[in-house]
């Protein structure tokens, strides 16, 4: 009877400590925003926060701008895993200062990039190859694929300011009097589809493109440097204005790619959960690697989220206390 009242108090005691540890987390709402990195790390952190938290997460679609501008105004969803903070720096930094938002983990720890990126083989094959001007150099290495006397840069669709960006540095680089042509490829699955004809012919490719994508996690580019330090005054002054005649050489800036948390939540989260939306990050390689495994599968944000559970335990178990990291394995 002994064994029995005091089995029958551990459970309880149990239940009430699980009860506790889920009221203190309570209901949270994760915003997915309408892009697959963004998907995928919603869909992780709802895993994570539900069956190592016992939160009651849920996951809400979202986009950057209204999401951001949401949280710091009206205090919900409590959380945007992928926050773009460089696209509406002002609304950021008036929420923190404001105390309405919290800034926890760099989600992507080497940030979303964009620039001019070569085949890996070309790479390899051409080791002294490693900026713009030195693709510059061996228009030869680059076909213009309607006229192979001529080297060719690959831009993406008209809209998008990396399009204007690389017509830009094109001029800035001296492209024309290089012998390169700027090939407008219409859409941006002709810019996808000039990667991957190049590399199922093993051919010579230079143009636009950035991470994290499924795309380069299929195949593996190199990234150009630019042979010059980032000049902001000089970016906003022209490389980023299309109808700027005198672009100077630049770099491409980094986007800072940031957890972002309600005050409101932080505060009843609790240390553990919180512990964990200030470690959890990843790199361009991995969620590259994890996209490109979604696409092949035709994957959902809650399969990709799994899939990489799986495979990576090594890491995550680094974000997660060990108590919640054994819950995340048995929910497995």
């Amino acid at each position: 009877m002994k064994h029995l009242l005091a089995s029958t108090c551990l459970v309880v005691g149990l239940m009430a400590m699980t009860g506790a540890a889920r009221a203190e987390c309570g209901n949270v709402t994760i915003a997915s925003m309408n892009w697959q990195s963004a998907e995928v790390l919603a869909a992780l952190d709802k895993f994570i926060l539900s069956e190592g938290y016992g939160c009651n997460a849920e996951v809400i679609v979202g986009d950057t701008v209204p999401t951001i501008t949401s949280m710091t105004e009206k205090g919900d969803p409590d959380l945007a895993p992928e926050g773009w903070v460089d696209l509406l720096p002002d609304v950021v930094n008036r929420g923190i200062e404001e105390g309405k938002l919290v800034g926890a983990a760099v989600a992507l720890s080497d940030g979303a990039v964009q620039g001019w990126w070569i085949p890996k083989y070309i790479a390899d094959a051409h080791p002294d190859i490693k900026t713009i001007d030195d693709v510059f150099k061996h228009p030869e290495l680059f076909p213009d694929p309607e006229d192979k006397s001529k080297g060719a840069v690959h831009n993406g669709p008209q809209g998008w300011g990396g399009t204007v960006v690389t017509s830009q540095l094109y001029k800035a680089y001296g492209g024309e009097a290089a012998n390169f042509t700027l090939v407008d490829t219409g859409s941006a699955a002709g810019l996808d589809g000039s990667i991957a004809k190049a590399y199922e012919r093993k051919e010579g490719w230079v143009g636009y493109y950035w991470a994290p994508t499924a795309l380069l996690g299929k195949y593996d580019m190199v990234k150009l440097e630019h042979g010059v330090a980032y000049d902001e005054a000089e970016w906003k002054r022209c490389n980023t204005v299309a109808d700027c005649p005198d672009p100077k050489k630049n770099d491409w800036p980094k986007d800072k790619v940031q957890t972002l948390v309600t005050k409101k939540f932080s505060e009843r989260a609790g240390e553990d959960v919180m512990g964990y939306l200030n470690k959890r990050a990843w790199t361009n390689d991995t969620v590259n690697k994890l996209m490109a495994w979604m696409t092949d599968n035709q994957a959902s944000g809650d399969d990709g989220a799994k899939h990489f559970l799986e495979e990576n335990e090594a890491m995550w178990t680094e974000w997660v206390s060990p108590e919640a990291a054994e819950k995340i394995k048995a929910a497995l």
